[in-house]
């Protein structure tokens, strides 16, 4: 089912409500007490209507398969936790939640047994919650619908701005108290210190009973080299030092053109054929692979180390929840299938199959292990000036060039759709150098599915 704008905000109000009060009793349950657990001030947690967006997007057409779905609620979930964590903490210098001390738990941003409470939740959403929602929404009037909406996102936005406001006074507040901080900080290295040769022993006596730890240790220490050697570059004023976002954007471009070649490699090798894997319309870029090597970088930066069968299932699924996604995406916003694996065997809806997610895993392999530290010690060696001003005038030229793909894409389905040129400026320039020809060229793959 095809949803609009409508539909999808009363969803994300509706479902920031319900998820609100859920999240609410249950801490109140857990402590006795009435806790408010959202960030924002009112009786709403739009974490909640985020994630119901998401699964409806993303995941209404697993309804009829409910591992699928369950597994879809897990990965998305997990990817939603990490990415929100991980810019949130960029944005306000602190964590808003961290679950370094848990078992089971990946960046201290998420754990893991909370994913598959998502998954619950999501096979409990798309199959009783979300049906009953439509039915609610239908209810409402359209005018009185549209008004209620700007007046709810109105106050969200009001909260929103407020919230932010204060966490960032706070904040400002902890800098100038910076001296108790440092008495803290010493009082904390005087007991470090005391317990230094009981914590000597037990790591003595359990590097004996568990081998497998002194690898740990390793480990360790060769990460806390690899740090100190960061501090060290920063300090030397060297362009894109660890996973920064200069370094991000370097690898987005060589992440892109590296997979566009390889996959046109890839597919003259088992069709014979050499075709455009372009996504754009300027130059051999695939803004797939290039995100897809940004999402790897940033995810697994801080576990590069481990071993190659970690990176591997964790590339194998993470790799084919983003081309999924990817798929999903590209049909909504452009009306276009760019890929479809529907006649290769253990495929899902035709937009992932099992084999190209092993070859995710593999790539996230080849990525981390050879490729990354070869273009991360190239990137490191362009002068920081001329770095920038080069990153930027990058991002600027494919900012434009995924503008004019989008509309050269849409102009493309409408002529596909027999929709007649408008007399804007826009459309005809569009049906002069990009007619259907030279879009077939580009996109030999695409296929068009909205009418």
């Amino acid at each position: 089912m095809d949803y609009s704008l409508y539909q999808l905000s009363w969803i994300f109000v509706l479902c920031s409500f319900i998820g609100w009060i859920l999240s609410t009793s249950a801490a109140a349950v857990r402590e006795k007490k009435f806790v408010d657990v959202g960030f924002l001030y009112g009786p709403y947690c739009p974490a909640y209507g985020f994630g119901a967006v998401l699964f409806v997007l993303f995941l209404s057409e697993l309804h009829n398969s409910l591992f699928f779905l369950f597994l879809g609620g897990v990965v998305l979930s997990f990817l939603v936790s990490l990415l929100t964590g991980f810019v949130l903490e960029r944005i306000f210098h602190r964590k808003w939640w961290d679950y370094s001390r848990k078992r089971f738990q990946f960046g201290g941003y998420v754990n893991m047994p909370y994913t598959v409470v998502w998954g619950l939740l999501a096979v409990v959403f798309i199959s009783f919650l979300n049906p009953f929602l439509e039915r609610l929404i239908s209810l409402i009037p359209m005018n009185v619908g549209n008004i209620l909406l700007i007046v709810l996102f109105s106050i969200i936005g009001i909260d929103l701005v407020g919230s932010v406001t204060g966490v960032l006074a706070v904040n400002s507040r902890i800098r100038k108290l910076s001296v108790v901080s440092e008495v803290s900080e010493n009082l904390q290295k005087t007991a470090d210190l005391m317990g230094e040769g009981l914590t000597g022993w037990v790591s003595k006596h359990l590097s004996r009973a568990y081998p497998n730890l002194e690898a740990n240790k390793l480990l360790a220490a060769r990460m806390e080299k690899e740090r100190k050697l960061e501090e060290e570059k920063e300090k030397a004023g060297v362009f894109a030092v660890g996973c920064s976002f200069y370094k991000l954007v370097c690898l987005f471009f060589l992440g892109a053109f590296l997979g566009d070649i390889a996959e046109t490699i890839f597919c003259y090798a088992t069709t014979g054929r050499l075709m455009s894997r372009s996504s754009v319309v300027y130059g051999p870029f695939s803004i797939v692979w290039g995100l897809g090597c940004v999402l790897l970088t940033a995810i697994l930066y801080q576990y590069r180390n481990r071993s190659d069968s970690y990176i591997f299932i964790f590339g194998t699924v993470v790799g084919g929840a983003y081309e999924y996604i990817c798929s999903v995406f590209t049909e909504l916003v452009f009306g276009t299938v760019f890929w479809d694996y529907s006649k290769i065997p253990f495929n899902l809806g035709g937009r992932i199959n099992l084999l190209y997610c092993f070859f995710w895993g593999i790539a996230a392999v080849v990525w981390l292990k050879i490729l990354y530290p070869f273009l991360s010690n190239l990137i490191e060696k362009i002068p920081p000036k001329p770095g920038i001003v080069l990153t930027w005038i990058l991002i600027v030229f494919m900012t434009v060039n995924i503008i004019i793909s989008g509309l050269a894409l849409a102009r493309y389905n409408e002529r596909h759709a027999g929709t007649a040129a408008s007399d804007s400026t826009i459309s005809s320039f569009l049906d002069e150098h990009f007619p259907d020809e030279r879009m077939k060229r580009i996109y030999p793959n695409a296929i068009m599915v909205k009418e």
